[in-house]
């Protein structure tokens, strides 16, 4: 048993020895694909600004597509309210024609009808 613990304690102290010495190694490509850079120390005392980072990343882009999703409906109701200006400017111009005295006079004028337009001046009541 003593012999096996010898060997585990062998074991531990060579990866430790291992890690440290990748801790001094510099970033390279293999390194990066193995994710051997993941266990470096640097990166471990850095991991809560890294988390701050990614979290203020993720709001920037939520505050982003929520702007842009306003202004997708800030356009449609802008075209919205055009429609309905030159519906309301058709509406009252079409009112305007209709009672105009000439076109009442000739709604009026059915050939069966005693309505005239008055030929005397209007009386002013004092």
């Amino acid at each position: 048993m003593e012999a096996t613990e010898k060997n585990i304690t062998a074991a531990t102290e060579n990866a430790t020895e291992k890690n440290s010495a990748q801790t001094g190694k510099k970033l390279s490509i293999k390194s990066i694909f193995l994710g051997d850079f993941l266990i470096n120390d640097f990166l471990r005392r850095q991991a809560g600004l890294l988390a701050l980072i990614i979290f203020f990343t993720v709001i920037y882009i939520s505050n982003r597509y929520s702007y842009q999703q306003e202004m997708i409906e800030i356009d449609r109701l802008r075209k919205e309210l055009t429609d309905i200006k030159y519906d309301a400017l058709t509406r009252s111009s079409e009112l305007t024609e209709r009672t105009r005295q000439s076109r009442i006079e000739e709604y009026v004028s059915v050939e069966n009808s005693a309505l005239q337009t008055s030929t005397a001046p209007p009386y002013i009541i004092e």
